[in-house]
């Protein structure tokens, strides 16, 4: 996973699930005298006044515009969107290399800068595209929680990250969209079918064979870096950080296009820092890093979670959700790979077993939820 990704501040995809973001300037109630969009191939048009933007020079309504002659379009690189998927991964795992590295410092002050990160990025967008602070008085509760539950996420994955193996960390975060598709069944009555429920039980296979308990396994010492109490405390911080990412997901979609973005971020981050400034207060672990390292560290994380949050964006913005969340496995990929060759820590076969299950359980969720978009979206042709 990735060091805020509990928010995905710029909204991840949850399994295929979710909704795309609008992108800037195209919110509801953009001008009508503006030029048209076109639908990506496989998406319906939202009717006439919901459109997606194009090149299309013709002034013809859609979708006339693109079928007439001498009109010119803006191609996409084929698989542009899948690389900035890859990119982004990279980015994000690199980010949590880092978090490990970092020594004599709180998660949640980690927590705290990265906050401030995110805010300098977000606040010139806000006042460029003029969104206000607060948002639509019906949506507040449901941003106030999304901050609420996406910071504590992030919390509690930094913290995972720094006693428990990092690719340990990063593969039971990606039993995330498991807990989406069971919280959006519970609150959206969304469908959950035995499709569901077997990846759901693969997700818990993995996880467990990841924590490995006692009960069942009978010995501590199976391979487990550090002591035993640190490994369990670092797997329930990371189970707590999925279900909280997972429900940021759920409240995204509740609130759907009626929030800009921007503003979703925002909230992330203002709710975020504020409690992680209580949190060092009463924890009594407010200092700055002790020596240069970590300050290039902190400040490292800050821009490579926030450059990995942008290409995620991107790549949201020009590829459908199934092949994004299927390629962010890619994350997994490369937590082992930096463990192997920067923390000298040779993975167990037991935690490869759970990657395994886990994998299994988040492809074949992307997979099914894209299937089912794509059907949607055809027979809304029909």
């Amino acid at each position: 996973m990735v060091p805020g990704q509990g928010d995905e501040g710029a909204a991840a995809p949850a399994a295929g699930g979710q909704q795309q973001e609008v992108q800037p300037g195209q919110e509801d109630g953009a001008g009508a005298g503006q030029q048209c969009l076109c639908p990506a191939p496989g998406i319906e048009a939202a009717g006439a006044e919901e459109r997606r933007a194009c090149d299309c020079s013709s002034g013809l309504p859609w979708p006339r515009c693109c079928e007439a002659a001498g009109t010119k379009k803006k191609t996409t690189c084929p698989g542009l969107g899948l690389f900035y998927t890859v990119l982004s991964a990279f980015l994000f795992s690199v980010a949590s290399l880092f978090l490990k590295k970092i020594e004599d410092l709180h998660s949640v002050e980690v927590s705290a800068f990265r906050c401030v990160f995110q805010m300098a990025f977000v606040l010139p967008g806000l006042i460029y595209y003029k969104t206000g602070f607060l948002g639509p008085k019906g949506k507040r509760i449901f941003l106030f929680f999304r901050g609420f539950l996406g910071s504590t996420a992030m919390v509690l994955l930094y913290y995972a990250y720094q006693v428990m193996p990092l690719a340990d960390a990063t593969v039971i975060t990606f039993s995330s969209p498991v807990f989406t598709s069971l919280l959006a069944w519970i609150f959206l009555k969304e469908k959950y079918s035995l499709w569901d429920l077997l990846f759901t039980l693969f997700a818990i296979t993995g996880v467990i064979l990841i924590a490995r308990p006692p009960f069942l396994f009978g010995s501590r010492d199976m391979g487990i870096e550090g002591s035993y109490t640190d490994h369990l405390k670092g797997t329930i911080a990371a189970i707590a950080s999925t279900a909280s990412a997972a429900s940021t997901i759920v409240i995204l979609r509740k609130v759907g296009k009626s929030v800009h973005y921007f503003l979703s971020i925002w909230y992330y981050a203002v709710i975020g820092l504020i409690g992680c400034v209580i949190a060092l207060f009463v924890l009594n672990e407010w200092r700055l890093p002790q020596c240069g390292k970590d300050r290039v560290f902190l400040v490292l994380i800050g821009l490579l979670g926030l450059g990995g949050q942008v290409f995620l964006t991107k790549a949201l913005q020009i590829e459908k959700a199934g092949p994004v969340s299927i390629m962010r496995t890619m994350d997994v990929v490369f937590a082992f790979i930096l463990q192997i060759l920067f923390l000298n820590h040779l993975p167990t076969w037991w935690t490869v077993g759970g990657a395994l299950c886990v994998l299994a359980s988040s492809i074949g969720t992307a997979i099914r939820k894209w299937r089912q978009s794509v059907k949607k979206a055809k027979q809304s042709e029909i």
